[in-house]
This record gives structure tokens, sequence and C-alpha cells, in this order.
């Protein structure tokens, strides 16, 4: 019920996740990134645990293979867990367990991987690297153009409701953490959002790090 993509941006370090799913909440629960470490996404019958252990063993050093070994060793339910895990070299690693649900799939490409369960057929992933490694663009519109390749390709077997981008960079927070949840189309809502966003999330970080240097928004009460 969960379709994914993680990446890092070789040229800007960024790392980041797009991800959408029938359940309620799926960027809360599934997607995990830390600025200079990685991400992890933990999804199928989702155990967020593992994805914070990921992101502990990466920032320690561990490679996306070495992380997904320990991962799976670490729990007596991988059998139920689906992971993607990009390193901090932007190496990839991944596992679907033999009870991950109905049709699923995982596909590596350059610096990226995407990973679905309960999808309408097996080419969703393979289409989501595909238009990653071809579309122009930032990392956070790149991984949007994914995402909605992975829904023209099918998607779910059912209708997707929620959809999340998480992107981290230099900072300790996500620079991106944006969330649609319970809509009738999240992934176009997403991207709505991100029009919105991108033209401010510099000015976000500027306010962190030197409320002297950040411009106004015009809101009321913000000189």
């Amino acid at each position: 019920m969960t379709f994914s993509i993680a990446a890092r941006c070789a040229e800007t370090g960024m790392f980041g996740i797009a991800i959408s799913s029938s359940s309620p909440a799926v960027a809360a629960r599934c997607s995990h990134a830390r600025a200079g470490a990685g991400v992890v996404a933990s999804q199928n019958i989702t155990d967020p645990s593992l994805g914070i252990s990921g992101l502990e063993m990466l920032e320690m050093g561990a490679t996306a293979e070495e992380a997904l070994g320990r991962l799976v060793a670490s729990t007596s339910f991988a059998d139920y867990r689906q992971l993607a895990i990009v390193d901090a070299r932007g190496h990839v690693a991944g596992h679907s367990g033999e009870r991950t649900l109905g049709i699923h799939a995982m596909a590596k490409g350059e610096g990226c991987i995407a990973a679905g369960n309960l999808l309408a057929n097996t080419d969703v992933a393979q289409r989501m690297v595909a238009a990653f490694e071809i579309s122009p663009g930032d990392l956070p519109s790149r991984l949007l153009k994914a995402l909605a390749a992975g829904l023209e390709a099918g998607g779910e077997a059912g209708l997707v409701r929620s959809a999340g981008l998480k992107v981290v960079r230099n900072v300790a927070w996500p620079i991106v953490d944006l969330r649609v949840d319970w809509h009738d189309q999240p992934i176009e809502a997403l991207q709505d959002l991100w029009v919105v966003y991108e033209p401010q999330m510099e000015d976000y970080v500027k306010r962190a790090l030197d409320p002297n240097a950040a411009p106004s928004f015009g809101v009321p009460g913000d000189e």
C-alpha cells in the first residue's frame, strides 16, 4: 500500500524521499532522512524504529548494505518489512520480505532506489527510477516527478490518499518536510504545495541561521 523513491544529490549533498500510500500519515511513519548520513524508507506493515535505527547506523559510517543487513538481522519480523536505504556516498540497498503485501517491486538507479508494495504492476518502481534519472532540476523537484511517474505507471492497486516529501541538507532539521493526508489527489496536492514552498525554502533556513539576514514574508506582525 506504499510506493516511494529515496535519493542523494551528488552536487548539493541533499538527501530526500518522496512517498505515497492509501493509508494516512505515510510520510510521518515511513520516511527517515538525516543530513550527511542518508535516507531510510521503512514500509509495508511499517516499523518506524527500523528507520530510526538505520539512520543511526548510517551516521556511524555504515554503508547501505551494512545497515540493511544489520536491520534485517535485528528484527524477528523481517519477512513483513520492506526497506530502502541510501547511504552517505549514494550507494543503495533494499529488502522486501517474503510477506511483503501484494505485487511488490524494487528498482535501483544512480544514487536512488524506489520500492513499493500492493502495486498495480511491477513496472512502477522502475518507472520512478527512470523518471528521477532523466528529470532536470533540484532534488525535491526530481523526487516529485518520480513519484508522479509512479502514479502514472499504475501506482497502488487502489487509490492513494496521502503523500509526503522530506529533504535534508547541511542543517540538523529537514529543509523540506511537506505532507498531504487523506486527500483524493495527494500527489498532485503535494506538487502544488511544493510550488508554494520552494521560493521560501532558503529564506526559512536563513531565519534559523541568521535572523538579521532573514527577509519578511509580508504577514501581519512580520517586519
